[in-house]
């Protein structure tokens, strides 16, 4: 799950708010798509002048520069009579050049490669839907800045006075309707978007008696504005830096395969496998996160009429601290996922 969404509400407070989600989704749905379509840019299509054919024929000259390093291990091992070793080592000289082979629309090891990133973004997704059936992340970031998005459409009315004032709260009256109504199209009849609604009515029917404190109470402060606007950058940002390492990691996958012919334990492949993994599995960490922390809440305060959370640790738990979290795990889940593969090696090449 990629929650592009997130920067809808802040970013279209001056424009028409009857298109606010929708917009939103359509934002969501094209970033998604062209990460896809660079993946497919960079792996697929025309490989041999692009960034990765340019790498690929890198990994070529590594692989042949390395045989030699393999050859002279290979050669050594014969003439002291372990025929086991050679025997078993054999399979890397095919192994690189089955990868590295460019049939004119991709590599298999492009292949590979896009089918390993299916692969955690099918997983990734599975969890996610299994956690998230009732769309608790989406329900609990909009009640976390639905305060905010009315504040900035009151917001501009607290300086005026009179007839103008009044005016100013009738037209911001009227859009903020239109957004309760799609969170209820959205989400059903929730507690915490009555509340919401009773607070837009507690300053509108108050015209001209609500101090700025108890303004800021109400609708929130332009500085928590700010602070949120900086914490769903945050996420956003975190979720596309994966994305682009992700992809940086599968670019540099030829030169990882050309130096694999290094007679060492730790083949450069296995490190790259890692790589993907550990990426992934940092994407499915704050996914998991976010949707646990977005069901307290929404199985939590959300449900009560009397309730007024400060949702602020929310933003900051996603925007700082799940971030933190998820490549700590990463980098745990990494470095056993490497000691796997490279033990995993080690034990079929005993018994080859």
């Amino acid at each position: 799950m990629w929650i592009y969404n997130v920067k809808i509400f802040l970013a279209q407070l001056q424009l028409d708010t009857s298109n606010v989600l929708t917009n939103g989704v359509v934002t969501a749905q094209s970033i998604a798509e062209g990460w896809d379509k660079q993946w497919i840019d960079l792996l697929q299509n025309n490989t041999n002048n692009n960034l990765y054919g340019a790498l690929t024929n890198l990994g070529i000259f590594f692989a042949v520069g390395t045989l030699l390093f393999f050859m002279a291990q290979w050669i050594k091992d014969v003439l002291d009579n372990e025929y086991s070793r050679p025997l078993s080592a054999l399979i890397w000289p095919f192994i690189v050049v089955l990868l590295l082979a460019n049939p004119g629309n991709g590599t298999a090891l492009s292949n590979l490669t896009l089918g390993l990133r299916d692969f955690l973004n099918t997983i990734n997704q599975q969890v996610v839907e299994a956690a998230d059936v009732n769309q608790t992340y989406q329900q609990a970031l909009n009640m976390s800045v639905g305060e905010e998005v009315v504040g900035g459409l009151l917001r501009p009315c607290q300086s005026l006075t009179g007839q103008q004032q009044t005016n100013c709260f009738i037209k911001a009256k009227e859009k903020i309707d239109v957004l309760l109504g799609q969170y209820r199209n959205t989400y059903g009849i929730q507690p915490w978007i009555d509340r919401l609604e009773i607070k837009v009515n507690q300053i509108v029917i108050s015209t001209g008696n609500v101090s700025e404190f108890g303004f800021n109470s109400l609708v929130g402060s332009t500085t928590q504005t700010i602070i949120k606007n900086l914490l769903v950058s945050l996420q956003s940002a975190f979720q596309n830096l994966i994305e682009v390492t992700m992809l940086l990691i599968a670019a540099l996958g030829p030169l990882a395969v050309g130096g694999s012919l290094l007679p060492v334990a730790g083949k450069p492949i296995f490190a790259w496998l890692t790589g993907l993994f550990s990426i992934g599995i940092a994407k499915i960490s704050f996914n998991i996160i976010a949707v646990i922390s977005a069901a307290v809440i929404v199985n939590g305060p959300a449900q009560n009429l009397d309730a007024d959370p400060d949702l602020m640790w929310f933003m900051i738990l996603l925007g700082v601290l799940a971030p933190i979290i998820s490549l700590g795990l990463a980098a745990a889940g990494g470095f056993a996922v490497f000691n796997a593969i490279s033990n995993t090696s080690v034990w079929i090449q005993q018994r080859v």
